[in-house]
């Protein structure tokens, strides 16, 4: 007996479909699957439907036109996206983002290849000290993945003008080969993260962060690895700040390096959040050297749930209304702190819960810190 599937199925009914409303078969198939053609972009001007509709889409040098979003988005499933040179973003007040990346489904995939070229941010135009917290507007996030999944990889992301990668893939993800460089901004750059992530599935990689805010920011999600990174200049690898209603789970953060940082591994929930959660976090094989303040940093006292801001700061009191833990060390963190900093700063509410096995940390310089969290095995604060 002759079998029909259904993926042969659904496109002769789009094709018949497509004929009985007048339109060509091509379009009808471009339409669901995407064109084959290959797409050129090297001005604002290029970025058209049609152009995006394509499942190939190479992207030259030029600059993009100020207050514009160059918005690679809509992209249908499958599509391989090229930057072959740099792009310069025009200077603007406006909110951003510069760059948006995406698929037209939530399942939907993509390949973005940046070919070890360069977006740039112009930066140094924008920084005043002040951040996102006041100054000139600037635009933020500097990159946007808003839709699907795929790989993002091989990119310099050169002086945002605040922070600069967004991740907020809806299909699993890889980021990797990227480096964000705003070792330019030490003295006027602020909140310039590197990894906003507000998204599951997903994993980073084998990136470098230069900057002057977290290098990692987990906002929401689950199942996020962040592996074999750089970090320096900033304030370390956090989770958090965790809002009301925000959920993380699942987190691996594994060999990574963070030198001359503020913090090193840090936790943060929000003072007064309330039905959020931060479940099975793992740190293992990571390395921390000149850090300033802390070395570990779990914390349910930051900044305040009625004062919306990017940045807070903690106020000493913890609230009860985000449940945390466990969190765990294995096999060897290794982190020196210096001189006036602490290894250790642990500070829960009434929701930290089950035994942190801690065997897997060592810590060296500094004072050793404080914890009132009393089921921490394998390691003595």
């Amino acid at each position: 007996m002759l079998q029909i599937s259904a993926a042969f199925a659904a496109t002769a009914l789009a094709l018949l479909g497509a004929q009985l409303a007048g339109a060509s078969p091509s379009t009808a198939l471009g339409a669901h699957f995407g064109k084959r053609c290959t797409a050129t972009i090297k001005s604002a001007s290029d970025v058209t439907a049609a152009n995006l509709a394509c499942t190939t889409i190479n992207i030259e040098s030029f600059t993009m036109t100020a207050g514009k979003t160059l918005a690679i988005t809509g992209l249908a499933s499958g599509t391989t996206v090229n930057l072959l040179g740099e792009v310069t973003f025009g200077v603007s007040n406006w909110a951003g983002p510069l760059f948006s990346i995406g698929t037209s489904s939530d399942s939907g995939t993509f390949t973005f290849n940046g070919n070890g070229n360069t977006f740039n941010g112009q930066g140094a135009k924008y920084w005043d000290g002040k951040g996102t917290n006041g100054g000139v507007t600037k635009p933020h996030p500097m990159l946007k993945i808003i839709k699907g999944g795929g790989t993002f990889k091989d990119v310099t992301v050169l002086n945002s003008p605040a922070q600069a990668v967004s991740v907020g893939n809806t299909a699993t993800m890889v980021v990797s080969a990227v480096t964000i460089d705003n070792s330019a901004g030490t003295s006027l750059g602020h909140n310039t993260d590197c990894f906003d992530v507000s998204a599951s599935d997903l994993t980073i990689t084998g990136s470098t962060c230069k900057n002057q805010d977290d290098c990692l920011a987990i906002n929401k999600g689950s199942s996020i690895t962040f592996s074999n990174n750089k970090c320096s200049g900033g304030h370390g690898i956090s989770i958090g700040s965790i809002a009301s209603d925000k959920a993380v789970s699942g987190v691996t953060i594994s060999g990574n390096t963070i030198t001359n940082s503020v913090n090193a591994l840090r936790i943060k929930t929000i003072y007064g959040a309330t039905d959020a959660s931060v479940e099975n976090v793992v740190y293992s094989g990571n390395t921390a050297s000149g850090i300033t303040s802390y070395g570990v940093v779990i914390e349910q006292d930051y900044g305040d749930v009625d004062v919306i801001a990017e940045n807070g700061s903690p106020n000493g009191t913890a609230t009860n209304g985000v449940t945390l833990g466990p969190v765990t060390f294995s096999g060897t963190n290794t982190i020196a702190v210096s001189s006036g900093a602490k290894q250790v700063y642990v500070l829960c509410g009434t929701k930290c819960t089950g035994t942190w096995n801690w065997s897997g940390l060592k810590t060296s310089g500094g004072s050793a810190g404080s914890s009132n969290y009393k089921s921490i095995t394998g390691y003595t604060v």
